[in-house]
């Protein structure tokens, strides 16, 4: 009589061993970051905050002469149609000399 082999039936996939796998390396490379101290991150987080009200600050009024000029614009009135005209060959002739730097 043959003796018949039964295979054992295993169920593993990579996935799980993949996941497994990520999380240990992402444990092992975040053991090799150099964390800064306290005051570095309050300092870096200081300049931050600052930046980013300085450029808060600067947008807003760079979007209110926008609108004062675009006004002016829609009003016909010739003087902010020329103010409208430099601005834009100024912008042209920045980009233009910026690009000739390279």
């Amino acid at each position: 009589m043959a003796k018949s082999r039964s295979k054992a039936v295993t169920t593993t996939t990579k996935e799980p061993l993949a996941i497994i796998r990520y999380f240990q390396e992402t444990r092992a490379e975040l053991r090799k970051v150099t964390w800064p101290t306290r005051d570095e991150a309050k300092n870096l987080t200081m300049i931050i905050v600052a930046v980013t009200v300085a450029m808060a600050i600067f947008l807003g009024l760079l979007d209110y002469v926008f609108q004062v000029v675009v006004g002016g614009v829609i009003l016909g009135d010739i003087i902010w149609i020329i103010i409208t005209i430099v601005l834009f060959l100024g912008g042209v002739a920045a980009f233009y000399f910026n690009g000739q730097q390279e």
